[in-house]
């Protein structure tokens, strides 16, 4: 039996106990034991939520938990309620080995405990299942794939993964038309020049110049993904929120280097959007994107910046902000805001995903603690051409009109879609979350006529139902809308209708 730890707040509803559960719980499972606080297990919310699904309900003294030695413990839960944890102790309570850490959703905040003899025969599984066939197969990817009560097990799944010859793209968030021909030109000038080491101060100049800071506060790297790595190495946070749905190598950066990370897990009732309050206090080091993949929703900036405070570090990643319009909310030019770090890409709007440029804004302190991190020659002479390139005011202006065709592109996307599919959220950037009834029987649909869209399963907080789909060309965009209305109201053929 797997054991679900639960804090709540006083009045939580059983839809909201539910949910929160749900998005932790790994799929197929049915024998589920509640454990919290003594004096919370007899909230009505609580008690609903066990009965509709049939599950025990147990409390434990606040002495019971305080005893318990957890990963994430709070000086602000201690003061609360007695004990330094609620629900990842109530969860280690009954179960052996923490497989999910404490993960704020709303007003619950929820842990999973396996036994270690269930966690090994899920591990088991799992190995059989991926020594049997390769993860390149397309048989592979179109099969369903199950989610491992292990909460790092999905963090290493990204669009190209679902990709295959002959399969349309709408799997990956790249501009499909990049890069232009004026960049191709100044990158393959910078191969003619590759015979010398790469030379960053004119790259980490104009990346400056263009956020109006000075180059000190300017970390070129391999990728925005490095910047998450280097993060990880440098800092060593007593608590980690990463904000959820989100990319996911930033956690996965995070638990590989052994640090304790909680989730704080958005919800679709309030559209996806940043609620300050929801990341624990005493987090010390804070990851969001925004906008965020894989919801496409744009924070605003004043919920971003009321999360920088001295002594923590905060981490945004706006790889895809210059895919919105004017950068509305944008961080990168402020300076004032203590500990905050901007993450960028040339991915996305510039099509250079293969050759790894990004960069990160900071506090100069914090740019040399990373950079320290780095190995020497870290970004390539083509990646620095790039950089130079993609900053100019010419370049910056495309990238503007690009953003524009973006949103006149994905209103004709949301104008097609069948009504039977929910789109989440606000959708802001190049690519749109969607919500289809037996999600997964249609993204095997979908494949199986030669689209390839991202699941939705592996982000946390996200199900099998949710579908990732990158906005593309008017025309691309209409025929797969035609082909989701097909999968999902299907034409009776004439025999049928005899």
């Amino acid at each position: 039996m797997i054991t679900v730890g639960v804090g709540t707040s006083t009045g939580v509803s059983a839809d909201e106990v539910l949910a929160a559960v749900d998005a932790v719980l790994p799929d197929g499972v049915t024998r589920v034991r509640l454990a919290t606080l003594d004096v919370r297990a007899g909230e009505p919310g609580l008690q609903d939520a066990a009965a509709r699904r049939g599950w025990e309900l147990v409390g434990h003294p606040a002495t019971a938990l305080a005893d318990v030695r957890v990963p994430t413990p709070s000086d602000r839960v201690a003061t609360a309620v007695g004990s330094p944890s609620v629900a990842e102790a109530a969860a280690l309570l009954h179960g052996d080995t923490l497989a999910v850490r404490k993960t704020v959703h709303g007003r619950v905040t929820v842990a999973v405990a396996v036994s270690g003899q269930l966690r090994e025969r899920r591990r088991e599984a799992v190995a059989d299942r991926e020594g049997a066939s390769q993860r390149g197969s397309s048989e592979e990817r179109s099969a369903p794939q199950e989610r491992s009560v292990d909460a790092v097990t999905d963090l290493r799944h990204h669009g190209d993964a679902e990709l295959a010859p002959g399969l349309i793209d709408l799997a990956v968030n790249v501009r499909a038309d990049a890069p232009p021909d004026w960049l191709r030109t100044v990158l393959h000038a910078a191969i003619d020049a590759s015979a010398a080491y790469p030379d960053p101060a004119p790259a980490r100049v104009a990346v400056a110049a263009a956020h109006g800071r000075p180059p000190d506060e300017v970390l070129l790297t391999a990728g925005a993904a490095e910047t998450f790595v280097l993060v990880a190495r440098a800092v060593q946070p007593r608590l980690a929120a990463v904000v959820h749905p989100s990319f996911t190598e930033p956690e996965a950066a995070l638990r590989a280097a052994g640090h304790p990370v909680t989730r704080v897990v958005l919800g679709s009732r309030d559209g996806w959007r940043l609620d300050p309050s929801a990341v624990p206090e005493d987090a010390d080091l804070v990851v969001l994107g925004n906008p965020t993949n894989p919801t496409s929703v744009l924070h605003r900036a004043a919920d971003v910046a009321a999360l920088a405070r001295p002594g923590r570090v905060l981490v945004v990643d706006e790889a895809f902000a210059d895919t919105v319009p004017g950068e509305p909310e944008s961080l990168a030019t402020r300076r004032d805001l203590p500990g905050l770090v901007v993450v960028r890409s040339l991915t996305k709007t510039w099509g250079l995903a293969g050759l790894r440029v990004g960069y990160a804004l900071g506090p100069a302190h914090l740019m040399a603690l990373f950079a320290a991190q780095q190995p020497h020659w870290p970004v390539s002479t083509p990646a620095l051409a790039a950089l130079v390139a993609c900053t100019t005011p010419t370049a910056r202006a495309e990238a503007h009109d690009a953003a524009r065709q973006l949103d006149r592109w994905r209103k004709v996307l949301l104008e097609t879609l069948p009504s039977s599919v929910m789109v989440e959220g606000h959708p802001r950037s190049s690519f749109v979350l969607l919500r289809a009834p037996d999600g997964l029987r249609v993204r095997e649909e979908l494949r199986r006529r030669g689209w390839a869209v991202r699941r939705g399963d592996t982000f946390p907080g996200l199900t099998s139902d949710h579908l990732r789909v990158a906005v593309r060309e008017p025309a691309v965009s209409r025929a797969f809308a035609a082909a989701l209305t097909e999968i999902l109201h299907p034409v009776p053929t004439c025999e049928e209708t005899m």
